[in-house]
């Protein structure tokens, strides 16, 4: 992911922000600045530590130039660690679930975990995971959900979380799983420890420690153990059921397709019939 740009975009810097915006995309980048105390104490509260460095957020108005800088075609917003900035595809911006301060969220989240925990102590599903939850859920890809997740339960097709330390896999599918198996498990862990349990995996972090040590120090489990127990709790709670009212609306719609083709095939079938009847009666007369 890069944070190139075609020509020098403008700027507004305010509020320990710098807002960097494509022509056209004003009041947009104002809001951001406007916005961005309220998402910085709200993020220094649920993690704990404090945002003390000034982060450039750069607002990107054409879709396509996005897709070539991020890499990908489902982002709707990425952190670049290493320079502080957070890129963030405008055109979707108002596209539901999204929303400019829950996309800001996560990304400064992503920014905010880098900045205090080294890259080779921070699990690239808890980066997300953290990240989803604090910004109600959401995360920076356009399909992840739920449904896949219970999809997987039900067929046996998770991914094991060692796969999931380093990096995300590519295709759309795997993707998305990925994301939602993330955000889940940190949700667990917050069901089970409360959010102090959580904040208390990042302090471990931070200090230094591997994730198989501080999971010892924080939960008293390891991370098979951990993995194992979330897998039984999500077990519970996805059954053939769940799946099939989260596609209630494509089986509706699947039978009613089918509906229509059974009776098509019986007009045919009874037109056929009637035309055979006639045929008859021209013979016998």
């Amino acid at each position: 992911m890069t944070v190139c740009h075609a020509e020098e975009p403008s700027a507004v810097r305010k509020n320990d922000v710098g807002v960097l915006f494509d022509d056209g995309l004003e009041n947009a980048a104002e809001a951001v600045a406007r916005i961005y105390p309220d998402i910085k104490s709200g993020l220094e509260r649920a993690i704990g530590w404090e945002i003390d460095f000034y982060p450039r957020i750069y607002l990107v108005k054409d879709h396509e130039r996005f897709e070539l800088m991020a890499g990908h075609s489902l982002v709707v917003g990425y952190a670049v660690p290493e320079k502080m900035v957070i890129v963030i595809d405008y055109s979707r911006v108002l596209t539901d679930p999204f929303s400019l301060s829950s996309i800001m969220k996560h990304e400064l989240c992503h920014l905010l975990l880098h900045r205090y925990i080294q890259k080779t102590n921070l699990p690239k599903w808890l980066d997300e995971g953290v990240s989803q939850w604090v910004s109600g859920g959401l995360a920076d890809i356009v399909t992840a959900n739920n449904s896949s997740l219970d999809r997987a339960v039900v067929t046996g097709r998770l991914i094991p979380f060692r796969y999931l330390s380093k990096g995300f896999p590519d295709d759309k599918e795997s993707l998305t799983l990925a994301y939602a198996q993330s955000r889940s498990l940190v949700e667990y862990i917050v069901d089970e420890s409360g959010p102090e349990g959580l904040q208390a995996i990042l302090n471990s972090l931070r200090s230094g420690k591997d994730m198989n040590s501080t999971l010892y120090r924080t939960l008293q489990v390891s991370f098979d153990e951990l993995e194992k127990n979330w897998y039984s709790a999500v077990n519970k709670k996805a059954t053939w059921l769940t799946l099939l009212i989260a596609h209630l609306y494509e089986i509706i719609f699947f039978l009613g397709a089918v509906s229509l083709i059974v009776a098509y095939v019986k007009i045919a079938i009874r037109k056929r019939a009637m035309r055979y009847e006639d045929d008859d009666d021209e013979i016998t007369r």
